[in-house]
This record gives C-alpha cells, sequence and structure tokens, in this order.
C-alpha cells in the first residue's frame, strides 16, 4: 500500500509541472480564437494552481492500474470518475464551463466519449501485441519441439 501512495504522489509530481504548459497552449488558443484578449493576474493564477492539481491527480491516478487486487473494470471506474470529476471542478472554478444542467451534460458526453476513444485505442494496441507476443512463444515452441 505504501508503495502504491508513494507512486501516486511521484507520478503526480511530475505530472504536475506539466499543468502550467497546458494552460499556456489553452490560453494561446483561446487567444487566436479570440475567445479571451485579456486574463487577470487572478485569472492566471487560479488557471496554474488549478491546472497543476488537475496534472497531478491525473498523473497520479495511473498508479491504480499496478493495484493487482483491483480488478480492471473496477480500476477503468474508479479512474475515470476520479478524473471527470477532476476536468468538471478545474472547468468550472475557472470559468471555463457555463454553471447549468446543459453545458454539464455536453462536457459529460464529451468527456466519456473521449474516454472511450481512448480506451479502444489502448485496448486495440494492448491485443495487437499480446497477439505478436503470442505468435512468437508460439513460434518459439514449435521451433524448439523440432
Amino acid at each position: 500500500m505504501k508503495k502504491n501512495i508513494f507512486e501516486f504522489f511521484r507520478r503526480g509530481f511530475i505530472a504536475c509541472g506539466l499543468g502550467p504548459i497546458v494552460l499556456a497552449v489553452l490560453y494561446l488558443i483561446l487567444q487566436s480564437t479570440g475567445t479571451v484578449n485579456v486574463l487577470t493576474v487572478n485569472e492566471v493564477c487560479l488557471g496554474i494552481f488549478t491546472l497543476s492539481a488537475l496534472a497531478f491527480i491525473a498523473g497520479g491516478m495511473n498508479v491504480i492500474y499496478q493495484i493487482e487486487r483491483l480488478p480492471l473494470a473496477s480500476a477503468i471506474l474508479i479512474h475515470g470518475t476520479v478524473l471527470y470529476l477532476s476536468y468538471l471542478c478545474t472547468y468550472i472554478i475557472n470559468g471555463w464551463l457555463r454553471s447549468g444542467l446543459t453545458p454539464v451534460l455536453v462536457f459529460t458526453a464529451v468527456f466519456v466519449l473521449g474516454y472511450l476513444f481512448v480506451w479502444a485505442i489502448i485496448y486495440c494496441v494492448t491485443r495487437k501485441n499480446t497477439r505478436k507476443i503470442n505468435e512468437k512463444l508460439k513460434h518459439k515452441q514449435q521451433s524448439g519441439n523440432d
């Protein structure tokens, strides 16, 4: 358990440094689209703090897949729920998502579709790699029996 907690913090602090970089890119995109022209010091500081916290959580949460007693489906559900709530809170705190049922439902749909898309890619890559490894093992076993 201590190992997992340590790993959570290690991964979180590594990812935490990426938060401000992501925020800078986001603000540049918002500026280029004419959505944001001027930011206050408070908006910048709040953005840096919240994106750093979000990156910390997102980076650290990946440790959940190392917990062997936890079934994969449970790990995915916990991981997805924590990320969803973290992103939702970050967007609301920074004013990037309007309050109300419709914006939250749209955000939820986009998040779920994005999360499923990423997992579909992970599944396909893992399946392809597993198939290659199994073929190599089968070939090695056949050549060893000859």
